[in-house]
């Protein structure tokens, strides 16, 4: 992965999707059946003989940002509802994962669904104008409240435990954070709490986050980083296993981790939707303090951070590695396309604004917003992303490593609704619907890539995409940890039942039963986020929500 001389921007894919990557051609030689068309196979076509014995103290480890940590809608709060602890119930081993806690205000940073739910118990479900003093109250009161929780309140107590999480994401976090931040780091990142009346947003969320997912204890602990954190739960060999019915196993002597899944990424490139704005990676790309103002890595920098990350990963002793690749940030209904698409057979709409600004408002002389050109700009970076770390799983599997990539970009692209289900032109030759399970079939409406929706009484539109428009609701994590639950079998994993801890044969399904039912966002969403999103809309542009809940603090030291 050398680096390449940087140019403004990377060459835009062509609108049938092939990848502008130039080495495509031979990308294509395994785990694709086109140029462009998603890495199918996980193993890549490459073969790695391996023998196991006993079983692993540590059987799920994640490292990641706030996909693997469960966040929803602008927030990280029931982290039991992961994709990671998901997995774990399907394992049968969801008694022995670790996970931090963020049960207090509804989470952090800002919980959207529980603040819409408050103006909807208050304010009914619009807010007209003679209400909007009443709402800015209410609305600021809730906010006040979740800021005093975190900064000043029980929220901003030390967790002391000396056993390291199984989840080690953290929201917010790109390659950089993953390889150099850790306990000491964030907590010397936090300013001194302010309450400001006005931008009532917890400060350094991310770095409060953290410290409950990383260790702080005891205090030496402080200093590891994500994967360093995770090379030492690799380092816990040679101790008896146990499932949860207690059952003693032999433990494996070489192998603290059985499997441990990477899914890192995202965040290179989303702060281009969240803020409507395409700013590419400079120098400084590499430093904490410096790294905050870009919205999209240049590939190059993204490959040499992906470099230095897979030699940290190459020191964890995990008998399997998942490394999940970045999905296409422009599909995400936090940026909608405007208008019809530009031409024929186009994935793009001319331009891309807030989900609540209708065709009809739109004024992009006015409104925030991407054009189609700078959207395809950074969805051909994101393929050169996803070819650098198919690239460096190939490597591990030609030296041996049981190491696997699951194509997390083509499983969103199989769902894209305006992108590809509503437009038959677009759609490649690879292309095919992505076969939802059963129970999700059976809702009404069937759940969709469409910014959620409500007509008041139940859900109208959306379903896998949770309040924020860029993070899953519970079912789509439950399609997620599908995915990788299947790779995990073709790994060889045992799975075993979620209570009786006997070995489950066959293909492993993910119990959406279970998840439709926990899904509130799902069963009974806010019933004030009408076919207009008039609330939503009305509480970003009142309070800043989105931009400020999303970005993650990601502006530097010690910025609200």
């Amino acid at each position: 992965m050398t680096a390449q001389r940087p140019v403004s921007a990377p060459n835009p894919s062509p609108a049938s999707g092939s990848s502008s990557s130039p080495s495509s051609a031979s990308a294509a030689a395994a785990g694709r059946s086109a140029p462009g068309a998603p890495y199918t196979d996980p193993t890549l076509g490459i073969p790695v003989a391996a023998s196991w014995r006993g079983e692993p103290r540590n059987r799920l480890v994640t490292i990641g940002d706030s996909l693997t940590q469960g966040f929803q809608s602008c927030a990280v709060f029931q982290t039991g509802l992961s994709y990671p602890a998901i997995i774990a119930h399907e394992l049968g081993w969801s008694a022995h994962f670790r996970q931090p806690s963020y049960d207090g205000a509804g989470g952090l940073p800002l919980n959207l669904e529980m603040l819409l739910r408050e103006l909807e118990e208050h304010c009914g479900k619009d807010i007209d104008w003679w209400e909007t003093p009443a709402a800015l109250f209410r609305a600021r009161r809730f906010m006040d409240k979740v800021e005093d929780h975190w900064e000043r309140g029980a929220g901003a107590a030390p967790v002391s435990t000396t056993a390291i999480n199984h989840n080690l994401a953290v929201f917010g976090w790109d390659l950089r954070d993953a390889l150099e931040k850790s306990a000491d780091v964030c907590r010397k990142m936090i300013g001194a709490p302010h309450d400001d009346l006005i931008r009532q947003m917890v400060g350094n969320p991310g770095e409060r986050a953290a410290l409950r997912a990383l260790p702080t204890r005891p205090p030496s602990a402080g200093a590891l980083t994500q994967v360093e954190a995770a090379r030492v739960l690799g380092e816990q060999t040679g101790e008896r296993a146990a499932d949860d019915a207690g059952q003693a196993r032999e433990p494996d002597p070489d192998h603290g981790i059985e499997t441990l899944i990477v899914f890192l990424g995202a965040n290179n490139a989303l702060s281009s939707v969240v803020d409507l704005k395409v700013v590419w990676s400079e120098a400084g790309y590499d430093d904490l303090r410096r790294k905050g103002r870009f919205t999209v890595w240049r590939p190059e920098h993204f490959a040499a951070e992906l470099g230095q990350l897979a030699q940290a990963v190459e020191r964890i002793r995990a008998r399997h590695v998942i490394w999940c690749a970045v999905p296409h940030v422009t599909i995400a209904p936090i940026a909608r396309g405007v208008d019809a698409k530009g031409a024929a057979g186009s994935r793009y709409f001319p331009y891309y604004t807030r989900p609540w600004i209708s065709d009809r408002d739109f004024d992009r002389r006015r409104d925030p917003h991407l054009t189609g050109e700078q959207a395809r700009a950074v969805d051909a970076a994101i393929d050169r992303y996803n070819d650098a770390m198919a690239d460096v799983v190939r490597t591990a599997r030609r030296a041996g490593r049981d190491w696997y990539l699951l194509d997390t970009a083509g499983l969103l692209d199989r769902l894209a609704c305006r992108r590809y289900i509503e437009d038959a032109t677009a759609r490649p030759g690879w292309w095919t619907p992505y076969p939802l399970p059963r129970e999700l079939r059976a809702l009404d409406p069937v759940p969709n890539s469409r910014f959620l929706l409500s007509d008041g009484e139940a859900r109208s539109d959306g379903g896998l995409f949770s309040l924020d428009g860029v993070h899953p609701t519970t079912v789509a994590y439950g399609i997620l940890a599908q995915e990788l639950v299947d790779v995990m079998r073709t790994a060889g994993v045992e799975f075993r039942t979620p209570y009786g801890g006997e070995p489950r044969t066959g293909r492993v399904r993910v119990d959406f039963e279970r998840l439709v039912r926990r899904d509130t966002l799902i069963n009974r969403p806010p019933g004030n986020v009408t076919s207009g999103l008039h609330v939503i809309g009305w509480a970003d542009e009142a309070l800043d929500i989105m931009a400020r809940a999303l970005r993650f603090g990601r502006l530097g030291l010690g910025g609200k």
